[in-house]
């Protein structure tokens, strides 16, 4: 028998469709993953096994097959547990397969059965939107996943009340939209005495997205400028919110599911390389590496690589800003200068 369930895999601050198939077949007693999982995916048998033990239920002692399709695409992540233990629940027959083919699942399960938050629900719940399906997420992202607009999303505490809810025996309630939270003021250039030039300086930067080399000895300002920046930008549009909400919520810091309204200031430290910079390898898993539309980029002092401030021009000027990697990419949106300094 095989069952299949639909989930997503993210790259970047995209969310990919995956498939989830699960096989029931004659031979010794093993449970199986394959589909490029990474550790975390591989290990989500253990977790799957002691959930649906925690209320009563047993894997049958049949060879188990899970297939993450497409094959070719690196699976990664724990919200995997939960669209896997609810494939297995309709290979077995004891959830209905036909309610499933209705939702995108995302969750990370607990050994005692109850479904945790997992990074990317947002991102999730607009991939479901898009498809014209609904979404089962963890109770503690119902608010953040709400932000999607018009998708149905069933926000489960635990796998019990799940089931419970796709049988109809009891219904959850859907999640209202968490709220945006207020904007936290920072360094403000009226803190700033003197430096007029640099003062007009800035603001030009900040009008016309460009970017800002400051140079001069320790001491005169250079910090405290970069870090007004932010303060005299516009405030953020409704898609820029979502934008930079998306990479909060891919790197698990939307916390209540509230659209954050802050306009990011990185400041990297003067010691970072160019990879730690670009991050090419995990590229927007990080809002601190992230280019997202309103991101600062400021060091402290000299860069050692001197193609690093190329780098990070390159970076905010490229819309979005794309990092190739072995067989796919990853795109992250890149809209505002950066600004940098040096000694």
């Amino acid at each position: 028998m095989t069952a299949t369930v639909a989930t997503v895999a993210y790259l970047g601050l995209e969310a990919r469709g995956v498939e989830v198939q699960v096989q029931l077949s004659a031979g010794l007693p093993r449970f199986t993953i394959v589909g490029l999982p990474d550790k975390a995916v591989a290990e989500s048998r253990e977790r799957v096994h002691a959930a649906l033990a925690s209320i009563g239920l047993a894997p049958p002692p049949k060879r188990i097959t899970v297939n993450l399709s497409p094959a070719d695409l690196p699976k990664e992540g724990s919200h995997f547990d939960l669209p896997i233990a609810l494939c297995l629940l309709a290979a077995i027959g004891a959830v209905d397969a036909e309610a499933l083919s209705h939702y995108v699942v995302v969750g990370e399960l607990k050994l005692d059965g109850r479904i945790a938050p997992s990074p990317g629900v947002l991102l999730a719940a607009l991939h479901a939107s898009g498809e014209g399906r609904g979404l089962i997420c963890p109770a503690a992202q119902g608010a953040e996943a709400a932000w999607a607009g018009n998708v149905e999303i069933v926000a489960a505490p635990d796998l019990l009340a799940l089931l419970s809810h796709l049988r109809g025996t009891s219904v959850l309630q859907p999640p209202q939209p968490g709220e945006a939270e207020a904007p936290v003021g920072g360094p403000d250039l009226k803190q700033v005495k003197g430096q007029e030039v640099a003062k007009r300086a800035l603001e030009i930067a900040a009008a016309g997205g460009h970017n800002l080399l400051m140079s001069g000895p320790p001491g005169p300002g250079k910090s405290l400028l970069a870090a007004c920046l932010p303060g005299i930008l516009p405030p953020l549009q409704p898609a820029e919110a979502l934008e930079v909400s998306m990479v909060s919520s891919v790197a698990g810091e939307l916390e209540g599911g509230k659209m954050t309204r802050r306009r990011p200031f990185r400041s990297p430290h003067h010691s970072a390389s160019m990879p730690a910079l670009w991050s090419a390898v995990d590229f927007a898993c990080d809002p601190a590496r992230s280019a997202s539309p309103t991101s600062v980029f400021y060091s402290s002092t000299s860069f050692r690589n001197s193609s690093a401030p190329c780098w990070i021009r390159f970076g905010s000027r490229s819309r979005p800003a794309r990092s190739a990697l072995p067989g796919r990419t990853r795109a992250s949106p890149s809209r505002r200068a950066s600004s940098s300094s040096r000694r």
